[in-house]
C-alpha cells in the first residue's frame, strides 16, 4: 500500500467514526432527571487548542483583530511579517503578501486565514484553492491564523463537508494542530522541527467577515 493510500484510508476511517455534533453532547445526571450540556462550539474549540499548546484569542470585528494581531506582533518582537494572498489580511495588514519560497525563511511571523477548524481536535483547515497559505503558515517561527467562529465546526466531517460545498475539495488541504511537534528523535519530544514554533489563532465571534468562507 502506497502511502497516499494509506493517509487517504486513514481520513475515511475517522470520517466513518467520528459521530454527529447532535450525537456527541455527554449527558449530566441529576436526580432521577437527566440534562444535556454542551459546551459552545468556540470554547470547545479554544479549549483544545491551548491544550496542544497553542493560543487562542476571542474577537467580535475587525478593530479587535487588529488589535489582536498588533498586540501579538509587538510581544514577540517580530521584525518580519508576511502574509498570504487572503483579501482580508491585505485589507487589514501592512506585510509583504505570499514572498516564495526563497524569501519566506527570512520572515519572523506568517498570518493566514483558516477555510474552516475542528472543535473536537482544536485543528484548523487551510485549503490552498482559496488561499495562497501554505508557505506562510508552515515555514515562519510563529503562525497567527485567523478564523471565524461561524466556520468552526464539532468534527472532521463537518468542517470537510462545509469547504467541501462550493465544489471540489483542494488536492492540498492543509491540517494544523498546534505547533509543530515530533518525536523522531530519540523519542523526545521537540517543538518546531517541522513548522512554527507557536500558534496563535484570532477567532472572530461576531459576524463573518467574509461571507463565512475566508480566502474565497
Amino acid at each position: 500500500m502506497s502511502s497516499r493510500d494509506a493517509i487517504l484510508g486513514s481520513i475515511r476511517a475517522h470520517l466513518a467514526a467520528s459521530p454527529p455534533a447532535e450525537q456527541s453532547e455527554s449527558p449530566v445526571f441529576s436526580g432521577q432527571s437527566a440534562t444535556v450540556t454542551t459546551p459552545p462550539v468556540t470554547d470547545l474549540f479554544c479549549r483544545q487548542l491551548e491544550a496542544v499548546n497553542g493560543h487562542c484569542v476571542v474577537v467580535r470585528d475587525e478593530g479587535e483583530i487588529v488589535q489582536a494581531v498588533t498586540r501579538i506582533i509587538t510581544n514577540l518582537g517580530a521584525r518580519r511579517i508576511a502574509i498570504s494572498d487572503a483579501p482580508l489580511l491585505q485589507r487589514l495588514v501592512d506585510a509583504e503578501i505570499a514572498p516564495g519560497a526563497r524569501e519566506i525563511f527570512a520572515f519572523d511571523v506568517g498570518i493566514t486565514t483558516a477555510q474552516a477548524a475542528i472543535a473536537e481536535t482544536g485543528t484548523l483547515v487551510l485549503d490552498s484553492a482559496r488561499e495562497r497559505n501554505r508557505l506562510v503558515s508552515l515555514v515562519p517561527p510563529v503562525h497567527i491564523a485567523i478564523v471565524d467562529a461561524a466556520s468552526i465546526f464539532q468534527t472532521l466531517a463537518e468542517a470537510l463537508a462545509f469547504i467541501h460545498q462550493n465544489g471540489e475539495i483542494s488536492p492540498s488541504v492543509t491540517f494544523v494542530t498546534g505547533p509543530s511537534r515530533t518525536a523522531d528523535i530519540e523519542l523526545t519530544l521537540a517543538i518546531g522541527v517541522h513548522g512554527p514554533q507557536e500558534l496563535y489563532v484570532i477567532v472572530n465571534d461576531g459576524p463573518p467577515l467574509t461571507g463565512g468562507s475566508f480566502g474565497s
